[in-house]
């Protein structure tokens, strides 16, 4: 079974139809990349993957169930296998670095607080922020706010991460050194991975597949 599967999916927002009749899947441990021009719907599209938006037609199965059609506990649930990075991070300002990474440990499980800032610490310390876990966003780059984001999104230890646009706006040197990180990741923890890029250099460096929309 495929971690990702993709049926008949329709993307669109009211009336207007911006991706049609959508079949694919994604391996496990793969490094699936959605390629295509500003405005075909690459964000839309992801965001529909894990369950942001809700598609005008078609499914989603996540690690066998149907996000696409469940409510809920249920979704709440399935949510759990899966991390987002969205676009330019989103990390909380007023939150330090292992704040932010905490911040799904606090939701969603019943560790203590020193489990959960040991846990933490070892999210950071796999993208190489460990040094940095009490700073806060806006004391670091571009490139090191992606990276926690990563690390957050790695909170719960999910099979599956959903970055968007993850080197968008960084410099090749640091695009390279992401590029690198999201390689470790899926070669030492198996990790699944669903991209949002236009980048050629980051899809030629870390693509398994792509699918490029029109």
């Amino acid at each position: 079974m495929n971690p990702i599967e993709v049926k008949n999916l329709t993307v669109g927002y009211g009336n207007k139809v911006l991706l049609q009749n959508l079949n694919f899947s994604v391996a496990d441990g793969e490094v699936f990349i959605i390629l295509g021009g500003s405005g075909c719907g690459k964000s839309s599209l992801l965001k529909n993957l894990f369950g942001l938006y809700q598609p005008l037609a078609g499914d989603v199965w996540i690690e066998g169930m149907n996000i696409t059609r469940s409510i809920g506990q249920q979704r709440q649930d399935i949510m759990t296998h899966f991390g987002v990075m969205y676009q330019q991070g989103a990390l909380f300002g007023s939150m330090t670095l292992l704040e932010n990474v905490r911040l799904f440990m606090e939701e969603y499980t019943e560790l203590d607080d020193d489990e959960m800032d040991l846990l933490a610490r070892c999210k950071l310390d796999l993208v190489g922020l460990l040094p940095y876990a009490n700073y806060m966003p806006n004391e670091i780059s571009g490139g090191m706010q992606k990276r926690a984001a990563i690390a957050r999104a790695m909170a719960l230890d999910p099979k599956i991460l959903f970055l968007d646009e993850p080197s968008a706006g960084l410099d090749p040197i640091t695009s390279a050194d992401l590029d690198q990180t999201i390689l470790d990741l899926a070669k030492n923890l198996g990790i699944t991975f669903v991209i949002v890029s236009h980048e050629l250099a980051s899809i030629y460096a870390i693509a398994d597949r792509v699918i490029m929309l029109d």
